[in-house]
């Protein structure tokens, strides 16, 4: 059975109607789990004064940032600001995209900064709209640039781009450094709809069999989008189905 308690971590996103620290937190707790992916509705990553506080009140919490983004690169000086904010917190990773007007100078100096502060850039792939939602291009950046950049594979929004999120983590295994698990069901409109993962088209017990092999992946992310005021219960059923994996 998958350690949900000591391995997986949720996306504060998908708790977006609870900004306050304290009503996010009892919101992570009640789904059973002590881990989160941090993105920028819940913490301010350019705001060094606030570093403190905010990592203070996780701690006392006894909740752990795993992560932090979805971040978005353009190369430029106060993105280092994210870097000492994933430092101090003790995070592995940052869910990461690059701009595509700062490329391909934006990848090299961003890997920079994650060498200097021992951290890996996941990216994050946004589906078939997204420049780096496709396996070619991903293909592409992970051969021509520094180990320090890897994936962050969100499964639902390789499933919306046509593309296999358990081939991805097959090929990508030793450049895996973080998974977003989401589940997507599609209308006749092609338009996407979150569900409880493993009930839509994401091969949830395969795909997890392949992110527990992988050696650098540290950033396991659970991620459902629907129901804004009220996610806990489909999240609570999410964190079941893979703790029964």
């Amino acid at each position: 059975m998958f350690d949900v308690t000591n391995k997986l971590a949720v996306q504060s996103w998908c708790f977006r109607a609870f900004k306050p620290l304290p009503d996010l937190i009892h919101q992570i707790k009640a789904i059973g789990l002590k881990r989160v992916e941090l993105c920028g509705v819940h913490a301010e990553f350019g705001d060094e004064a606030k570093f403190e506080s905010v990592l203070g009140t996780f701690k006392d919490a006894g909740v752990k940032v795993a992560s932090i983004g979805v971040q978005y690169f353009q190369g430029v000086p106060d993105e280092e600001k994210w870097f000492k904010f994933a430092k101090q917190a003790g995070a592995t990773m940052i869910s990461t995209s690059f701009s595509l007007e700062a490329f391909p100078d934006v990848l090299p100096t961003t890997a920079k900064l994650a060498e200097k502060y021992d951290l890996n850039l996941g990216i994050h792939n946004h589906g078939g709209y997204d420049w780096l939602g496709n396996e070619a291009m991903l293909t592409y950046v992970l051969k021509n640039n520094s180990p320090r950049i890897g994936m962050c594979i969100d499964s639902a929004w390789a499933l919306q781009a046509g593309q296999n999120p358990v081939k991805w983590a097959e090929k990508f295994n030793d450049r895996l450094f973080g998974v977003h698990i989401k589940d997507f069901v599609f209308g006749r409109d092609g338009k996407p709809e979150d569900v409880v993962v493993g009930t839509g088209n994401l091969k949830l017990a395969e795909f997890m069999a392949l992110v527990n092999k992988a050696p650098k992946c540290q950033a396991i992310t659970l991620e459902y989008e629907g129901d804004e005021n009220n996610p806990g219960p489909k999240l609570k059923e999410c964190v079941e189905r893979i703790a029964a994996i």
